[in-house]
């Protein structure tokens, strides 16, 4: 059973900072082995990839829409997953949510959000023009 709580989003304008931290709460299973990723959805689109990183911290993917301008990490100490947003843009806007791939040393990223099996709530960040 993974739990887990986005935080940090809200109201900025265009070029603005934020940074997200997933927290997560873990019963019977070992969150420093498992894939994590963010994900964003716009009312009315899909559910798309934003980035994510590998269990141990040294590979990571990005949507090319927020490549250069995001920095996904993870803390495997402190169960904590964080997004980095620097220069954001309008189209930014969206739910974000965190999610966890509990497949332990999983050899590839996954963009899909099917091969995620626990997420957040969501936290939202809207960004105006």
């Amino acid at each position: 059973q993974v739990q887990l709580v986005e935080s940090g989003g809200g109201l900025v304008q265009a070029g603005d900072s934020l940074r997200l931290t997933c927290a997560a709460i873990v019963y019977g299973h070992t969150f420093s082995l498992y894939n994590v990723a963010w994900f964003r959805q716009a009312p009315g689109k899909e559910r798309e990839f934003v980035a994510a990183i590998s269990w141990r911290g040294t590979t990571t993917n990005y949507a090319d829409s927020v490549k250069g301008r995001f920095t996904i990490s993870k803390d495997n100490v402190n169960n904590t997953i964080f997004l980095q947003m620097y220069a954001l843009i309008p189209e930014d806007t969206a739910l974000y949510y965190c999610a966890v791939d509990d497949y332990a040393m999983r050899a590839i990223l996954s963009t899909n959000p099917s091969f995620y099996d626990y997420w957040g709530q969501g936290t939202q960040v809207t960004v105006s023009s």
